[in-house]
């Protein structure tokens, strides 16, 4: 990366900034999620250098404006697994996972504080527990955090019957909004080009309905959290799945010669449902091959 970086150098390379190789970060992160998913072992090794390179490549211009090395990289690193595992580095006694967590939160906490007071904050000012949850990362996992961090002052639902009745008031609260939809209220958009025939409806009405949609996308977030289920793992597997169905779909439709735009609403159901049933003679024949 060094060389890559120098004077004579690649070009491409010595032209990236910390801005410019964001993007990239992100696409390569699922790239690693995808290739876990796929339980593809080979493509995840592939996948991890490509994740590690986008590591060495900040740490290689941070050195060049003088911030910081890859060995500051990592001995940070070493210096937080060490000390957030005072359990097998220490002395202090953690004999199940539900132990170690607890110990590993109180510890962001502390490290929270001392990092509050070394910035030189005012004493009396008081540092929020949501401080360091970045609105930057993917909005369902910022509602995570957010909601965990939250949990851990004790702000959280008793069970999982009140996270469902959360979901049922947010319901009604959607639907309450809706009754100021123009008549003959909200439509598919149907087929053709994307918007035609949409309802217009005033900014005020979008804003409301946007806030209680977000509602509900946060109380489903919150269900996933309870379960301890990953929701942006969740949805994309369903993603997936919806993708395999529809593609199915459609291989069945063009060995007719028609494509899915030429089939009636009935015949789609059929097939869906159809797409369904192969997928599960599918696993279960999986299953039992490995049994």
């Amino acid at each position: 990366m060094e060389r890559l970086r120098a004077p004579g150098g690649c070009p491409w390379d010595r032209e990236q900034t910390f801005d410019s190789i964001k993007p990239y970060t992100l696409e390569e992160t699922y790239e690693v999620l995808e290739a876990i998913d796929n339980r593809d072992w080979a493509e995840l090794a592939g996948e991890l250098g490509d994740l590690l390179l986008q590591v060495l490549f900040y740490a290689e211009m941070a050195k060049e404006q003088g911030s910081f090395s890859v060995d500051d990289v990592l001995d940070r690193l070493s210096t937080k697994l060490v000390d957030r595992h005072p359990h097998v580095f220490g002395d202090v006694k953690a004999d199940t996972s539900a132990d170690v967590k607890r110990n590993w939160e109180a510890l962001k906490v502390e490290e929270r504080r001392k990092q509050a007071t070394e910035s030189g904050a005012p004493r009396t000012e008081k540092r929020s527990i949501l401080a360091g949850v970045s609105s930057a990362m993917p909005s369902m996992l910022e509602a995570q955090k957010l909601s965990s961090r939250a949990a851990q002052a004790g702000f959280d639902w008793p069970n999982i019957e009140g996270l469902f009745e959360k979901l049922q008031e947010e319901t009604e609260e959607l639907r309450e909004q809706l009754k100021d939809f123009p008549a003959p209220g909200p439509q598919p958009q149907g087929r053709g080009v994307a918007s035609s025939g949409r309802t217009v409806i005033s900014d005020d009405l979008a804003s409301r309905l946007e806030e209680e949609v977000g509602d509900l996308f946060f109380t489903l977030v919150n269900v996933a959290r309870y379960l301890s289920i990953d929701p942006e793992s969740a949805l994309r597997k369903t993603n997936r799945k919806f993708k395999r169905r529809f593609q199915w779909m459609e291989e069945r439709l063009q060995q007719s010669g028609r494509e899915a735009s030429a089939a009636s609403m009935e015949e789609l159901e059929t097939l869906w449902h159809k797409a369904k049933e192969e997928e599960k003679r599918v696993q279960e024949k999986e299953r039992e091959r490995k049994a």
